[in-house]
């Protein structure tokens, strides 16, 4: 018998728990119809609420549901590895304990794998629900990593997928430590469906990302699938050296006609400080890339495990 894992993320949850457990049994007679088992597999990441407790509450019902408890808090990233580690399923699904991945589209998503597909993805056509500013500075993230990456990621792109194990087990086959699973999906390829639906606001409690961890998990992103940064950087060098050697020679030649007045230090002044800013700027992306490579080599575990049932 084919089995369905549903892979669910929680991080400090315990509102919502409950709620998501009752909301994914409703639409799973699909599946049993066709003769497919579910497993519910939560990721604790380290919650210091009682979202264990909750998960055990569960369990203490119903043995179709499993936990994973980290820990201490790895990251989502670190969470959608061990789910994808743990799981037993033939067919796989991740979702978020918020019910901002509706379960009611489950039977719909399966229908397109036997049509074919390999994966399912869904993505957002609205950010109803979010501050401006930062809808506005996401849909510039995913501009420019199309941009300057060949991994097509998609704007609005959620986590919520559901995929076939073949491809599960290409992503797993990716043991990098700095984990961007948006670029991951799209660098292992296969056929992919995309669904879109509106933004749904979350059942309880509020976001766990906050604009200055969403602009760390972009650079995350950007220097995981591109190296185009390095190339910007070593462009402005070269600019800046030819512009360097142009004022040598205009200044050779403004000497020879004109003689050298003492003056323009306000100017040389700001020179000086936007040159350097420049080469700080730049070393600091070096920088970036070399801190992912340090913590690549040290070969450190992605996760750890503190209860598993």
């Amino acid at each position: 018998m084919s089995v369905l894992s549903v892979i669910v993320p929680c991080y400090n949850e315990e509102e919502n728990i409950r709620y998501f457990y009752e909301e994914l049994w409703k639409n799973t007679p699909f599946f049993q119809e066709k003769g497919i088992e579910v497993e519910l597999l939560f990721i604790d990441d380290g919650s210091g609420d009682h979202t264990v407790e909750e998960i055990k509450k569960l369990r203490a019902s119903d043995p179709r549901v499993h936990m994973v408890s980290f820990s201490r808090n790895f990251g989502k990233e670190a969470a959608i590895y061990a789910g994808f580690q743990k799981a037993v399923g033939d067919y796989i699904v991740i979702m978020d304990a918020d019910l901002q991945d509706p379960p009611s589209l489950l039977p719909e998503m399966f229908r397109y794998l036997e049509e074919g597909y390999d994966s399912v993805a869904t993505r957002r056509v609205t950010r109803k629900g979010e501050p401006p500013i930062r809808s506005f500075f996401a849909r510039m993230f995913y501009r420019l990593m199309n941009r300057i990456s060949k991994t097509e990621i998609v704007d609005g792109a959620r986590d919520y997928r559901l995929m076939k194990r073949q491809v599960v087990d290409a992503i797993l086959s990716m043991g990098e430590y700095n984990r961007f699973t948006k670029g991951i999906f799209g660098w292992v390829g296969y056929r992919t469906k995309w669904m879109e639906y509106e933004n749904i606001e979350r059942r309880h409690g509020e976001t766990k990302w906050n604009f200055w961890k969403l602009f760390l998990y972009s650079l995350e992103g950007i220097t995981a699938f591109s190296t185009a940064p390095l190339a910007i950087a070593a462009v402005i060098g070269i600019i800046f050296c030819i512009l360097a050697f142009a004022a040598i020679l205009f200044i050779i030649v403004r000497t020879l006609i004109w003689g050298d007045p003492v003056g323009g230090w306000p100017s040389m002044v700001c020179i000086i400080l936007l040159v350097s800013g420049v080469q700080l700027f730049c070393l600091g992306i070096v920088g970036q890339y070399m801190a992912k490579t340090y913590l690549e080599v040290k070969k450190r575990p992605i996760y750890l495990v503190q209860e598993e049932f």
